[in-house]
């Protein structure tokens, strides 16, 4: 007689989407469909890194054309070439996620309040003329003082959708969700790099983790205080960072880590609840006054890392 067979134990990233919304990490989106994010990230060094792969030849060399059609000099075409190939490769993406893509502004201008409204603006233009809405597109903005400002006004005013990147402090949280904007990315793995290298200390245990437990409260003050931000934990070193922010509202992770995941049967126990937010004993908010200013930019992590 034979055997039955026993159900297979559901695989830690399949345990990990039932308290938490995946997003894939990558401008490489053809490595992301076996894993099936409801959204993804990019960013201008990860679609570098894809830029340089034969398969995508063909779409760089479409961004060039573009560039080359609408600019009149070197930079207007480098620079129309840019947001163009941007803008491809998130058009790519949104045929394998059922949800959104983050489109990143030149962080150049992240001191700039107007120059990252006219860029964002243009992003969207470019994904209208091809017909996508701006309802699935997140415009990535540095969390600076001036890139806040600018998501306030892009959120409030022309109902563009941003995500606030490159956060290492609560000062930089509160300022967000004070403003509005629709999701903020707190960098866990480079708030660790940091304490590594400036404390010595080489390892340390997932919950005890510098960007787990900045995230970590972070999380807990949106939800004590109903703020509509949500909170998507960002750059990860290892599987322990994510699965320690299980129950967060959103992460965003790389091929390589969803891979990891997708190969484990590791049980999955929730660390991230609204209730659990609701309960804090903190009773008053923070302000974002000039007082959190000037916590950025004293905050010795991003001052670092940015």
């Amino acid at each position: 007689m034979t055997e039955p067979k026993r159900p297979r134990m559901a695989s830690t990233l399949d345990q990990l989407k039932s308290f938490t919304t995946v997003v894939a990490d990558t401008g490489d989106f053809e490595a992301i469909g076996q894993y099936k994010p409801t959204d993804a990230t990019t960013n201008p060094s990860l679609i570098l890194a894809a830029a340089g792969m034969p398969q995508y030849r063909a779409l760089i060399e479409q961004a060039v054309q573009y560039g080359k059609s609408k600019g009149k000099t070197i930079d207007e075409q480098v620079t129309f070439a840019m947001d163009k190939i941007f803008v491809i490769f998130g058009l790519e993406i949104l045929k394998i996620v059922p949800g959104r893509v983050s489109t990143e502004v030149d962080a150049r201008l992240s001191f700039d309040l107007d120059g990252q409204l006219a860029k964002a603006q243009s992003l969207i233009a470019l994904y209208e003329e091809e017909g996508i809405s701006k309802e699935r597109i997140l415009i990535k903005l540095s969390s600076t003082w001036e890139g806040i400002q600018a998501a306030k006004i892009l959120e409030s005013k022309f109902g563009i959708h941003c995500n606030l990147t490159l956060l290492f402090s609560f000062a930089q949280a509160v300022a967000c969700a004070e403003a509005g904007v629709t999701l903020i990315s707190p960098f866990v793995g480079r708030i660790l790099d940091w304490y590594k290298k400036s404390t010595g200390t080489e390892s340390y245990e997932p919950h005890d983790d510098p960007g787990v437990k900045s995230v970590t409260q972070i999380y807990n003050y949106y939800k004590k205080f109903g703020y509509k931000t949500v909170v998507m934990g960002a750059s990860f070193r290892n599987t322990g960072e994510i699965l320690a922010l299980a129950g967060c509202d959103l992460l965003t992770i790389g091929p390589k880590l969803l891979e990891n995941l997708q190969h484990s049967d590791e049980q999955v126990t929730r660390h991230l609840n609204p209730d659990t937010g609701k309960s804090l004993r903190q009773r008053n908010k923070c302000s974002s006054t000039d007082s959190h200013v000037w916590a950025f930019v004293t905050c010795k992590v991003g001052k670092n890392l940015t």
